[in-house]
């Protein structure tokens, strides 16, 4: 097993912006030319951090199989925290009443989903066997235990409180996980969004408790009907209907992906952090985002 030491944090980033004019004027200086001399950190670097992100990778073992385990899991990583960055900004603009504003980061968000189910193109060449080579050195370490992942399903209303227990010796994670938890999720300012609209929906389901999963509710489902009984193109709610849609479905393109690739590297076999593997995975299937959002199209 290779024993490496992660590198230095690289220095704070220096980021010199700079106007058209002082761009147009170099590159009038250097005859159209990339600029190939600077005095400090190479700028790109040091607003992008690219060479901090490509210490992060130490593969466990000298399998080159490895490496595509670990970057592509790194990168759904990043596109967990990229999704969940938008969701919490498409709250915000929510809570303000700015609907049609929160209509661009819901479809980045989809966007960012659509890149994070690719992200398992590339691990599709991975048998059995060639899992098999390096799982055994990742101990108990699962894709289970993905605190970001976390964030965003409570985001999306998918709330267990049960599973921020492996992060209470993680001070600082546990205290962001719970707060998530105890805060609503994009479907509950949904729904209070929909109420300031004029929607009947009983207090009780807007008084509840959201640390607790959402039970879909038929008075929802009526508003829905309603919302999408109108197409005309400044029905603002139809709109935001369509682009939460289109995340829930990004999002269960995602789990759906995540239970192939486990058929496909390890069969039914007892997860690497003590679950029941693809059981479990199938299991968590039958909790649905935006559910009212889905049944409501039976009665349109």
């Amino acid at each position: 097993m290779k024993q490496t030491e992660l590198p230095a944090p690289a220095p704070a980033a220096v980021v010199r912006p700079t106007t058209p004019q002082q761009r147009a004027a170099r590159a009038q200086r250097n005859g159209g030319k990339p600029t190939l001399e600077f005095t400090e950190r190479v700028p790109y670097d040091a607003y992008v951090r690219a060479s901090t992100l490509h210490r992060l990778q130490e593969p466990l073992s000298d399998d080159p199989g490895e490496m595509s385990f670990l970057v592509v899991s790194q990168i759904m990583e990043l596109y967990f925290k990229l999704t969940c960055h938008e969701l919490r900004e498409t709250q915000r603009l929510l809570r303000a009443d700015r609907v049609w504003d929160a209509l661009a980061p819901l479809r980045r968000a989809a966007l960012h989903l659509e890149g994070l189910n690719a992200a398992w193109k590339g691990l599709r060449w991975m048998t059995p066997a060639d899992f098999n080579r390096f799982r055994n050195l990742l101990g108990e370490g699962s894709g289970f235990q993905s605190a970001m992942y976390r964030h965003l399903e409570f985001l999306l209303g998918l709330r267990d409180p049960a599973l921020i227990r492996p992060f209470r010796r993680h001070t600082e994670v546990y205290a962001e996980l719970t707060a998530t938890l105890a805060a609503p999720s994009v479907w509950d300012d949904v729904l209070a969004l929909l109420a300031r609209h004029g929607h009947d929906l009983p207090a009780e389901l807007l008084e509840r408790d959201v640390a607790v999963e959402h039970e879909p509710h038929p008075a929802v489902e009526a508003a829905w009907v309603r919302i999408y009984a109108d197409a005309g193109p400044e029905n603002h709610l139809r709109l935001l209907g369509e682009a939460l849609t289109e995340v829930a479905e990004q999002f269960g393109d995602w789990r759906q992906h995540h239970i192939k690739a486990v058929q496909r590297t390890m069969g039914a076999k007892v997860g690497s952090g003590g679950s029941a593997g693809l059981a479990w995975l199938q299991r968590s299937m039958a909790r649905v985002v935006f559910p009212e959002l889905w049944s409501a199209r039976t009665a349109m």
